[in-house]
């Protein structure tokens, strides 16, 4: 069994890319024809044609769930991404698409279906997106990381798969992470981590404890594009970066402690990899509640702390105080995670990509 050609799609920030990165080097070990179908400009292609991917671009609307004037001409950006995504399906004849969501995929999503192109969705977070809710009845199977989404979705649709994790994340080196940093190694390494777009409250909370934190560890900040601050280059004991992609694989090993947003890809990385962390997502005023839950959910399994953000806004000491509690018990955290029965969803995500696409040739060919 195997897949002949696919189109990956997903978009509007990293995350919505991740699975799909997890996924492409196993897709091009089975032999399958991989094309991407995205936004114009945005991280999508960036990350894709750094692969070495044939992408191709679509106009698409932002799906936002505040006051916006440009809420009255998105939709015409989304008509014209679909016919645009048709066009491009017609002439890839893909066996089967594959969607991370976001709202870049909803177009390309509804195209695939119109042509009648079998469609897998991933849902990562515990409830599902609007991206994946307004293209649910489009998709054959909808894979999902956590159990209680499961429930949530129409029977015989949706699978627990996990979330895919890229392999190569799991093979960094500490000694490569050292010379990266140029970090000696005497002390524990703290990451802060906010997605590929930053948290500026996290951010905020990090740099203001720089002179306490670093007493105690050397430290690495992931603060998000335009977000380094130029103050900071030098500082004895501090790296920050933008965003990474191949250089984190190495970051993640040298780090003995983790403080990062909830969103789903990041969390199953940090429970494969077995660091302890610190989760503080993003709260219900800027966001719809699924990193909350997701924290939630880690929390009670026993894998992660999870702080409040206006908690840390109104006082970064609590910060301070839960990373050194989180580093007193790590050892506790460690052993909870040793015990999580799925730590990637890979090798499940695949299956159900090759049934589906073997499935709707077999349909073709009754036809």
């Amino acid at each position: 069994m195997s897949i002949g050609r696919i189109v990956l799609t997903g978009g509007g920030t990293a995350g919505h890319v991740t699975a799909n990165l997890a996924l492409l080097p196993r897709l091009c070990e089975m032999g399958a024809e991989v094309s991407y179908l995205g936004s114009y400009d945005g991280i999508e292609r960036r990350l894709m044609e750094k692969e070495g991917v044939p992408y191709y671009g679509v106009d698409t609307g932002k799906l936002r769930r505040y006051r916006d004037l440009r809420n009255l001409t998105d939709p015409f950006h989304v008509i014209r991404g679909f016919f645009e995504a048709g066009r491009i399906l017609k002439r890839i004849e893909p066996d089967i698409l594959f969607s991370k969501g976001g709202f870049v995929a909803v177009p390309i999503v509804w195209a695939a279906y119109l042509r009648g192109i079998p469609v897998v969705s991933h849902e990562s977070d515990m409830t599902p997106g609007l991206a994946n809710r307004l293209t649910l009845r489009c998709a054959r199977r909808i894979c999902c990381s956590f159990p209680e989404t499961v429930a949530k979705l129409p029977r015989g649709k949706a699978v627990l798969t996990g979330s895919p994790i890229r392999e190569k994340l799991l093979k960094g080196s500490r000694e490569a992470g050292l010379a990266m940093t140029g970090f000696s190694g005497e002390k524990p390494v703290l990451m802060a981590i906010g997605g590929s777009l930053g948290s500026l409250a996290l951010n905020r909370a990090f740099r203001k404890l720089l002179p306490e934190l670093s007493e105690s560890f050397d430290l690495v900040h992931i603060c998000g594009k335009g977000n380094a601050d130029p103050a900071l280059e030098g500082k004895e004991g501090y790296r920050q970066y933008e965003y990474l992609t191949d250089g984190l694989r190495d970051l993640y090993a040298l780090a003995d402690l983790v403080i990062s947003r909830a969103g789903a890809n990041v969390i199953c990385e940090l429970l494969a990899l077995k660091k302890p962390n610190i989760l503080v997502p993003l709260p219900r005023d800027a966001s719809r509640g699924d990193q909350i839950l997701n924290a939630e959910s880690f929390e009670r399994q026993g894998f992660s702390m999870v702080l409040d953000q206006h908690e840390i806004e109104k006082d970064e000491k609590k910060l301070l105080s839960s990373v050194q509690e989180l580093y007193r018990d790590r050892a506790r955290y460690i052993a909870s995670m040793e015990k999580a029965e799925k730590t990637s969803g890979l090798d499940a995500v695949l299956r159900v990509l090759i049934e589906t696409a073997e499935s709707g040739k077999a349909k073709g060919r009754r036809e």
